[in-house]
């Protein structure tokens, strides 16, 4: 029985959409090991999928003990966590008034206008020539426009919103100084739209959060500002930013499976399932659990006051859950991945990211039959953040 072991520097390699070879080696010999993230106390790491699992769902590990310690991390600021650094049965009352307003109708009646703005953005990059970088083009103004819609952010206003949360979730360089300001930035102007919908009700999503209520309970302003500013904004917009790309890149370097996919576009789906499955998203493991209390992992005893590192990448890629885990299906069926993680964490906008991705994705490829990368796969340029990888520049021909 062990509670310490060799500590590895982490996160590990990362080229392109690869999962480190590491995690495997993990999953097989040290499934819960120890390892240091550039910034904040050292942690366990789980790449097991049943063990991430448990460390996401069991109530022995906990995200509001979290708060004011040196969690581990990518950048030396600490940011605030929001509603993810909050247990329930709190974190189950915002969740459960979020539910009220961030409905399947009102996600399902969003589909029609989701599909006429891809459509729009692929017109105007298309005025432009027979080749553009998408990531510019469609993956960032895409959930940009859809999260500023939802929430009734003003057309002229976008812009800056597409600043702030580049800054805050992907860019490793931002000095703290720089995202004090723009944290408090958009906190200070998300804020200003809560008095508004106070004042002049409307029927947009945060008209809605505004007058959710749940046995005479309410959001409160600061809660009202984390999740349409941190959960909405911030996780609604790069999730998709990032993925969309990474998709198309996936889709161009396996022929075989674009093939398949344009000639059952029915198939959108369950392919979009098995690119988030099969595509790392982020980083690195992140949102460290810490644990309540003495906590046994096999031959490991995690002791109460430890954080974990919940990997959601490797689970999505554990050979004792998903058949030849390394090579992608895209009719896999069934396809319990957790890239939008599990259990009370479990991604706000996960339905409107799947609404976007499968637009998008649907769009361009009735779009470009003869769609290519327009400098090879060399050309493609690779950002990996402190919270999202992905490209940064994708350039496509047609």
């Amino acid at each position: 029985m062990s509670t310490r072991r060799t500590v590895r520097a982490y996160p590990f390699d990362m080229h392109e959409i690869s999962v480190s070879e590491q995690y495997h080696v993990l999953q097989r010999e040290e499934p819960l090991s120890r390892v240091q993230m550039p910034f904040g106390e050292a942690a366990w790491l789980a790449t097991r999928y049943a063990d991430v699992k448990l460390v996401t769902t069991d109530s022995r590990f906990s995200r509001e003990l979290a708060q004011g310690l040196d969690q581990p991390r990518m950048r030396r600021q600490q940011m605030g966590d929001g509603i993810m650094g909050m247990d329930p049965p709190d974190h189950s009352r915002l969740r459960r008034l979020v539910g009220k307003a961030f409905t399947a109708r009102r996600l399902e009646q969003m589909r029609e206008g989701v599909r006429e703005l891809v459509n729009r953005l692929l017109d105007e990059m298309t005025a432009e020539g027979d080749s553009a970088d998408l990531v510019e083009q469609l993956a960032r103004p895409l959930p940009v426009t859809v999260i500023c819609d939802l929430l009734g952010v003003p057309q002229e206003d976008h812009k800056i919103f597409s600043e702030w949360t580049q800054a805050l979730v992907s860019d490793a360089t931002a000095k703290g100084d720089v995202l004090d300001v723009y944290g408090d930035q958009l906190d200070a102007y998300v804020a200003g739209l809560v008095a508004q919908r106070r004042e002049e009700p409307t029927d947009d999503l945060l008209g809605a959060l505004v007058y959710a209520r749940d046995a005479g309970d309410k959001l409160t302003e600061n809660e009202l500002i984390s999740i349409a500013g941190a959960g909405l904004l911030t996780g609604g917009v790069e999730t998709v930013s990032t993925a969309l790309p990474s998709f198309i890149f996936t889709l161009l370097t396996n022929p075989d499976e674009l093939a398949l996919l344009r000639a059952d576009p029915d198939l959108m789906p369950t392919a979009v399932e098995e690119l988030l499955r099969y595509v790392p998203i982020n980083t690195a493991a992140m949102f460290a659990r810490y644990a309540t209390e003495d906590i046994r992992f096999g031959d490991v005893v995690v002791r109460a006051g430890d954080p974990v590192l919940p990997a959601l990448h490797a689970a999505n890629r554990d050979p004792e859950v998903f058949a030849n885990p390394d090579t992608i299906d895209l009719t896999r069926s069934p396809n319990p991945h957790v890239a939008f993680g599990h259990g009370p964490h479990h991604c706000i906008g996960a339905q409107l990211a799947r609404l976007e991705l499968q637009e998008a994705l649907k769009a361009i490829l009735a779009r470009f039959p003869e769609m290519r990368l327009a400098d090879g796969r060399e050309g493609v340029k690779w950002e990996y953040g402190v919270i999202v990888r992905g490209p940064s520049e994708l350039r496509i021909a047609w």
